[in-house]
């Protein structure tokens, strides 16, 4: 299996962005690091292990992206006011930058996100966001109420940005075409979120998968087992 290290420079964030890729084609999946990771972590994880066969049999392509959470969401040391615009200008990042960057590359129209934990906050955060460029999205043991990293601050990039909040409200036909799969199991303190996004998306008669393991926690070990299946769904 190919590995490639990548480092490119945003112009929206003003600095150097790393990247890992798996593969030499398939379709592009972008792998979001859990709190604080970075782009080594779904490698080091065993994560990207478990996707071997399909990597190598040139069924996906995996791209797996640094994070600014430093900056952002865990940037205690900053007003909440600058995390989360910080946090924007990494959205920005993602679709002026690097999806541009993947259509190009592998010639496709959307590409697919995907995370573990609060990396499945930023892909499903990202794909609705965001949904004409996103045709899979894939969830493992996520949470999505970011209400907790901003001290009580609220204004209108927090509300944008905090998808129970905004889900209901929000419309596009391309929340209708999405593959969608949210991954939890029977033991994970996460699922009750997860539960919350799929009542959101049943009353918005969007189509999704619930995918819940049982016996299992929220660790890699269900997160490995999660994430070929999902992506035999491509």
């Amino acid at each position: 299996m190919q590995e490639q290290h990548r480092r490119f420079y945003s112009h929206h964030l003003g600095q150097d962005i790393d990247m890992l890729v798996f593969g030499t084609w398939g379709y592009p999946v972008v792998i979001f690091p859990t709190s604080g990771g970075h782009d080594n972590e779904a490698r080091d994880f065993k994560l990207i292990e478990a996707a071997r066969p399909l990597v190598e049999a040139g069924r996906v392509k995996l791209f797996c992206i640094d994070s600014i959470d430093q900056h952002s969401w865990y940037a205690k040391h900053l007003h909440p006011a600058i995390r989360v615009s910080n946090h924007v200008l990494y959205d920005q990042f993602l679709s002026d930058e690097l999806v541009p960057m993947l259509q190009r590359e592998c010639n496709v129209d959307k590409i697919g996100v995907s995370g573990c934990s609060f990396g499945g906050y930023q892909a499903l955060n990202f794909a609705f966001r965001h949904p004409n460029q996103v045709a899979h999205l894939f969830t493992m043991g996520a949470a999505f109420d970011i209400r907790q990293f901003v001290d009580g601050y609220h204004d209108d990039n927090v509300y944008f940005n905090n998808p129970p909040e905004y889900l209901p409200g929000a419309h596009s036909e391309h929340f209708h075409w999405m593959n969608i799969i949210l991954g939890t199991a029977e033991h994970d303190f996460c699922k009750e979120s997860t539960f919350e996004i799929a009542r959101i998306l049943s009353a918005k008669g969007i189509r999704y998968t619930l995918d819940v393991k049982p016996f299992g926690n929220h660790d890699w070990p269900v997160w490995r087992e999660m994430f070929p299946q999902y992506l035999n769904t491509i």
